[in-house]
């Protein structure tokens, strides 16, 4: 199993819920999660987030695609030397964001305005936290599988698209839903160890459509169907420094 095991492609996100990147190398290290990934959230007016004390909270404290399925078009790119990120979104255009810089946050708060609740949960402003706004509150990395994919589309008869399910590392070579058994096992990708945690249980983010935002697919309702629960993918601890890129051997250790 793990001999046919591969890297297929790497994702990060820089800003939770808002656009995705494809990246093609990632250092990862001991204790952290994916280099640039969730590095930023987007607080609405109702969030218990405190700027004043930035720690991580719970994702319902911000802006996510499972209340604004639009979001779920974005598209995202980082100039890491800069820290400046250009977003892209069908319906709205395109902004270039500099997080350190309030005029250019307000600029992004406006932005979000037409694809976002108009009143309650509405955007207010960026967050962060000195690590990754994952949705666990342990720093994790996701992993997801083509033929887990495959199945599921096949299944509900609907080509589902590998964005809607905003994976860190994509990985063939295994069979379908056997991901779920190598929770607890230690995996080494490229030159870097990870221990698989958990199964990552899905919302309703993953209805929608990452062309249009718009919901068409139930395919949390599909996953209920086929496996028993509303998990996809899973949830992983970098345990060794080390570089990952698409094509790398993933080993059971």
């Amino acid at each position: 199993m793990s001999d046919e095991m591969k890297v297929v492609s790497l994702w990060r996100h820089p800003i939770k819920a808002h656009g995705r990147e494809e990246v093609t190398l990632a250092r990862l290290t001991a204790g952290e999660g994916f280099p640039f990934d969730r590095i930023w959230a987007v607080a609405h007016d109702l969030s218990k987030y405190d700027a004043a004390n930035p720690a991580w909270v719970p994702c319902i404290n911000f802006q996510r695609a499972a209340r604004t399925p639009a979001l779920m078009a974005m598209t995202a790119q980082l100039n890491e030397a800069t820290g400046e990120i250009a977003l892209q979104h069908p319906q709205i255009g395109a902004y270039g964001l500099n997080p350190h810089d309030s005029a250019s946050v307000q600029g992004f708060i406006d932005w979000l305005r037409p694809i976002s609740p108009p009143e309650r949960f509405r955007p207010v402003g960026l967050a962060q936290a000195g690590r990754a706004m994952t949705d666990t509150s342990d720093v994790t990395i996701s992993l997801n599988f083509t033929a887990s994919l495959a199945d599921l589309s096949q299944q509900m008869g609907v080509d589902l698209s590998r964005d809607r399910w905003r994976a860190n590392i994509w990985v063939e070579g295994l069979a379908p839903w056997a991901e779920f058994d190598l929770v607890g096992k230690t995996l080494r990708i490229g030159e870097a160890e990870l221990k698989v945690t958990e199964p990552i249980g899905r919302c309703t983010a993953t209805s929608a459509n990452t062309e249009t935002g718009l919901i068409d697919a139930d395919t949390l309702g599909g996953l209920r169907q086929r496996v028993g629960a509303q998990d996809f993918g899973i949830f992983a601890h970098v345990t060794r420094d080390g570089v990952v890129t698409p094509g790398d051997r993933i080993e059971v250790l």
